[in-house]
């Protein structure tokens, strides 16, 4: 990955406070044209709180049923299987909306980029969640296994649609990863056996092989964003280059990127150090979620000088997605981008 030039590239991890695909792909091709390599819609409408807008998917299917917990500690009722139902195969789940949504983007993607406001060569980036991450957030820990393979079906099925509907050359799939990372910094409670870091690496391996030859896959690896704040603080980005690795020596085909955050309060040696430890195959590219209105420019440059006295290839983003912040703020935010990579 060059940084010369143009600069380092950018990365957009997914959401944007937009009404549209279309306002999300104007102002990222304004702002940030000459350093994107793929461009999501902004994951607008009802995808905009992540995988919030799964919890009603999941309720109609006729083997889950809510179960009554305290909402003071539970924000949103879990589901559970209803008796009877031994196996995935039993298991029944409508259509998730990824396809559908996703299908509907790309033709407002494809005509922008005829019209010459997309540059040419930029891919049309699709965010989908972990079948890990929607089974720990709406399913009841014994109902886990089950749901968790079923779901991963069901987002299969969702992922050959976009397949079918983009053509691969200028298609993206990004697999967001956030709850592995409240299992291993044990916020939340663990359910993967002894080894968590195994069985996290391998999910997300499998998720990476399903992407198909000529389609770029991608992680965004995520400590959550919910009012601007992560669901714990870490120590460090030892999870982090931990899972990136494992993931990268066990995947079968070619990971073309890996987005991890990092916390505007982190520009010290300590954070970045595991950075060293990192090993991704040749051709990945690694972006650091070090762009922060915390600190403005002189706080990234801060946070890309520690960065780099570790790593040198890299590529820049927000630590999240955009989607929580004021629409107003955003084209501020998006230059800052061009003005820390010399545009």
């Amino acid at each position: 990955m060059s940084n010369t030039g143009t600069g380092r590239p950018v990365h957009l991890v997914g959401s944007a406070p937009f009404a549209a695909a279309e306002e999300m792909f104007r102002a990222a091709a304004e702002h940030l044209g000459p350093h994107l390599r793929r461009l999501p819609d902004g994951e607008v409408g009802e995808r905009d709180s992540w995988i919030k807008w799964q919890h009603a998917r999941i309720g109609r299917s006729p083997q889950f049923r809510l179960v009554e917990v305290d909402p003071v500690y539970v924000p949103v009722a879990p589901y559970e299987l209803v008796e009877g139902v031994a196996s995935a195969d039993d298991i029944e789940l409508p259509d998730l909306g990824y396809a559908d949504a996703a299908i509907e983007s790309y033709a407002t993607f494809d005509r922008l980029t005829g019209e010459g406001v997309i540059p040419p060569g930029v891919r049309f980036q699709v965010g989908l969640p972990t079948p890990l991450s929607v089974a720990s957030v709406y399913v009841v820990p014994p109902s886990r296994a089950l749901f968790e393979q079923a779901y991963g079906r069901a987002m299969g099925r969702e992922l050959d649609r976009i397949v079918a509907a983009v053509p691969a050359e200028k298609l993206a799939i990004q697999w967001e990863a956030a709850v592995e990372f409240a299992l291993l910094e044990g916020v939340m409670p663990g359910h993967l056996g002894d080894d968590m870091l195994d069985g996290i690496t391998g999910r997300l391996a499998g998720c990476v092989d399903l992407v198909p030859a000529g389609v770029e896959a991608g992680l965004h690896l995520c400590y959550g964003d919910s009012g601007h704040k992560h669901f714990c603080e870490p120590a460090d980005a030892g999870h982090l280059a931990a899972v990136a690795t494992g993931v990268s020596a066990k995947a079968g085909r070619a990971i073309d990127w890996i987005h991890m955050p990092v916390p505007k309060e982190r520009d010290d040696d300590a954070y970045f150090a595991p950075l060293a430890g990192l090993r991704l195959k040749p051709g990945c590219e690694l972006y650091l979620g070090l762009v922060h209105t915390t600190g403005g420019i002189e706080g990234t440059r801060r946070r890309i000088a520690a960065a780099e006295k570790v790593v040198q290839d890299f590529g820049i983003a927000t630590e999240c997605g955009l989607a929580r912040r004021p629409a107003e703020t955003i084209p501020a935010l998006l230059r800052q981008h061009t003005e820390v990579v010399g545009a």
